[in-house]
């Protein structure tokens, strides 16, 4: 395997120029931000411990990018497999991973961020449009993308989370702060707001609905279990649930571009708290443990 390997004695040469190298890229440990033009290999881009790469176009790896300290680039940040940086990695246009990104900090892109596995970041993500990950998405503070956020797994936010289109996640969702969609937000699992959450269209949980304050859906909102708010709940359409605890009030059917019929204004679930001020109810029916004998049958003693 051929090997560039830049170090304090050699990176003027390499320093500010293109740098486009058939193999593995290494640069020694304890030199900083060094800049290129641009910089890729057709293997790994390593940078070691106190080394950062900067870029003025693109950063590009046929396999893995690594830094100890940051990575930005002016233009795309891609990689066959991972990429990983022990501050932030930046970048003008997009970010591409076939496996996992990682930072220590912050993760920013001009346009998408898109990984094979995991995107995580010790402080915030932003992207310009989508974020698209193959399994989770987990930042320190907040998650924001322009458009759409997707994970094949959990998102998980220690602020808040927000999406200029839709949201989706194959398990939960969880924000310490709020959540909010342009269009639908969806869950496999539940969803989780230290405040409230938004949505353009539904919301869909396969479990538990819970928001620290309000929860407001264009649409139906809808929950495999309990759904529970801090203040009040409003959707455009029905509400579905085994339960609803809710401190203040209950709007179901509010669908402003058309007269909802009956059944998008129905609250299909058991009320335990909150007054319904818009919409009716139709509490579950309780399933009994035994069946009632067919007609004309006469059950053994």
């Amino acid at each position: 395997m051929d090997i560039l390997k830049i170090t304090p004695e050699n990176r003027a040469q390499y320093e500010n120029t293109a740098v486009a190298f058939a193999g593995r890229i290494e640069l020694a440990p304890r030199m900083g931000l060094l800049s290129f033009v641009s910089i890729s290999a057709t293997l790994s881009i390593v940078a070691e411990a106190g080394t950062g790469i900067e870029a003025g176009w693109g950063i590009e790896a046929g396999t893995g990018i690594k830094a100890g300290w940051g990575i930005k680039a002016g233009w795309g940040i891609k990689a066959g497999t991972g990429i990983k940086a022990g501050e932030g990695i930046k970048a003008g246009t997009g970010i591409e991973a076939g496996e996992g990104i990682e930072a220590g900090e912050g993760i920013k892109a001009g346009t998408g961020i898109k990984a094979g596995e995991g995107i995580k970041a010790g402080t915030g993500i932003k992207a310009g449009w989508g974020i698209k990950a193959g399994e989770g998405i987990e930042a320190g503070t907040g998650i924001e993308a322009g458009t759409g956020i997707e994970a094949g797994e959990g998102i998980e936010a220690g602020e808040g989370i927000e999406a200029g289109t839709g949201i989706k996640a194959g398990t939960g969702i969880k924000a310490g702060w709020g959540i909010k969609a342009g269009t639908g937000i969806k869950a496999g699992w539940g969803i989780k707001a230290g405040e409230g959450i938004e949505a353009g269209e539904g919301i869909e949980a396969g479990t538990g609905i819970k928001a620290g304050t309000g929860i407001e859906a264009g649409e139906g909102i809808k929950a495999g279990e309990g759904i529970k708010a801090g203040t009040g709940i409003e959707a455009g359409w029905g509400i579905k649930a085994k339960t609803l605890t809710v401190a203040l009030r209950i709007f179901a059917g509010l669908c402003i571009c058309r007269i909802p019929d009956a059944s998008e204004m129905e609250i299909r679930a058991k009320v335990l708290s909150g007054t319904v001020c818009y919409g009716t109810v139709v509490e579950p029916v309780e399933q009994h443990q035994a069946e009632a004998p067919e007609a004309g049958v006469i059950p053994s003693n």
